[in-house]
């Protein structure tokens, strides 16, 4: 089973999961074409792959305009920009242009440049808590913008998840509704950035399971837009409490863990502590912009687990009995299970006292989910209690390819046990097909499977999602 760990030493923010999910690999100009699908103008991005403290990274920055040729100035200064003529460097820098202007336009350069040394080029915006330069969005506004991208499905339904939980723990922190939350550091420029383009990396690399460390953290205060508040942040102990999600406090007086970081953490990982049985494919690394006095990064490794012990996983079901509530309320319900991480939604028919038609609402999902899971029912629905118990779930290793079937390109998961072999066209983009072509749906999964059948019999022509 493929999986990625998250090596979470010296904290998580944004930038730094970008950055590390770059750096194993994913082709540049491709994440830069899913990223303008979001349509969001003002800002540039910078990929830089550099060394810090001698270890070889991807340093991923979200400017603003008006910043832009401040700190790509700064860069040429320090040597550490140079234009395309100059040749005697291999050092990587790829800049997207996002700019809302009437003739909106977006391009991209790329310069090759080459350093050996340790450098920091200052594009620093310190995992802000605070962007008085932009507008202050909120949820809705965020949900608004995404859903009228032309992102794929999987990529705004992640995004949206991370976005409603770090919404859920500023709403408790500043005690307000979670649509009057006007963030400052999610509804920034750059925070939007770096969630969508955390759930575009994940979509390239195609890896569903996501195993994280202990996340570390600094100590003391550091000052914000409220003010002067202790670290960890009480954003991010909001998003820490009531989760499986270990915390480590380092001695270091900064942050080391933003909201963005520890909403991402909170909704891509099932599993926490060290790094399980692997073996190793790619190992990457994502640089934070804090001088921490020691390597600022986040290493992100994607490997293969092997044992079948390792397919077993726990998870938790929920149910509860309903006789009192309309199919729309539930069909309802169902929707936001599943977009709030939900791995299962099912009603079954009962009867009750009184010989009452009624469902049994079943929900399958992680333990860190547990809590959410039962507010949206408790929530949503008539019910006013809800049964749990830890189950444990047989899964089969999985695998995301892309394959070119003539008709289009599919997503196709291949799940493996042994000698059992499934091979599972991706829905959404079969009926991206049968939309295009005018083909019936089933016509295209019948014409994928085909293709399937021949291409698994020898797969040098596949074209992985990693």
């Amino acid at each position: 089973m493929k999986v990625l760990y998250f090596d979470c030493f010296s904290g998580i923010s944004g930038d730094m999961t970008v950055g590390a999910l770059l750096d194993l690999g994913i082709d540049k100009g491709l994440f830069m074409e899913e990223l303008r699908k979001l349509n969001l103008g003002g800002y540039e991005v910078l990929i830089e792959k550099t060394t810090r403290q001698g270890i070889a990274g991807t340093d991923f920055n979200v400017v603003v305009n008006e910043e832009y040729d401040n700190i790509v100035k700064r860069m040429e200064q320090n040597g550490h920009l140079k234009m395309e003529t100059s040749m005697s460097h291999d050092h990587q820098h790829s800049h997207a242009h996002s700019h809302e202007h009437s003739h909106a336009h977006n391009h991209e350069h790329n310069h090759s440049n080459q350093h050996n040394h340790d450098h920091n080029h200052e594009c620093d915006h310190n995992h802000q808590h605070e962007d008085e330069h932009h507008h202050a969005r909120n949820l809705l506004d965020i949900e608004a913008l995404i859903d009228a991208s032309t992102l794929k499905q999987s990529v705004k339904k992640l995004s949206k998840r991370v976005f409603r939980e770090i919404a859920r723990a500023e709403a408790k922190v500043h005690n307000k509704d979670i649509n009057e939350v006007h963030f400052h550091e999610v509804g920034a420029v750059d925070s939007i950035v770096d969630i969508v383009g955390t759930s575009i990396c994940l979509d390239l690399l195609g890896v569903r399971d996501v195993y994280c460390s202990p996340l570390h953290d600094g100590q003391g205060f550091i000052e914000c837009a409220h003010g002067v508040i202790p670290v960890p942040v009480p954003a991010v102990m909001e998003i820490l409490a009531n989760s499986q999600i270990p915390l480590v406090i380092e001695d270091v007086k900064t942050e080391l863990i933003t909201p963005t970081g520890a909403g991402i953490v909170k909704t891509l990982c099932r599993n926490f502590g060290s790094m399980p049985v692997m073996i190793i494919d790619k190992v990457g690394y994502g640089f934070g912009k804090r001088d921490t006095g020691r390597l600022n990064a986040l290493r992100v490794v994607i490997g293969t687990i092997l044992s079948h012990d390792s397919l077993m996983e726990d998870m938790v079901l929920l149910e509860t009995n309903i006789d009192d509530t309309t199919s729309e309320i539930l069909g309802f319900t169902m929707e936001k299970l599943f977009e709030n991480g939900a791995a299962d939604v099912f009603y079954t028919s009962i009867y009750m006292k009184k010989n009452r038609p009624a469902y049994m609402l079943s929900v399958l999902c992680r333990k860190q989910d547990e809590e959410k899971m039962a507010d949206i029912i408790l929530r949503e629905t008539s019910t006013i209690g809800v049964r749990r118990s830890v189950v444990k779930r047989h899964v089969m290793e999985r695998e995301v390819i892309k394959v070119n079937t003539g008709i289009g390109d599919v997503r196709v998961k291949i799940s493996t046990r042994g000698d059992i072999k499934k091979v599972t066209p991706e829905y959404e983009d079969c009926r991206n097909i049968a939309n295009k072509t005018g083909m019936p749906l089933i016509s295209v999964y019948e014409h994928v499977n085909r293709y399937m059948d021949v291409e698994t019999q020898g797969t040098k022509n596949r074209y992985k999602g990693n």
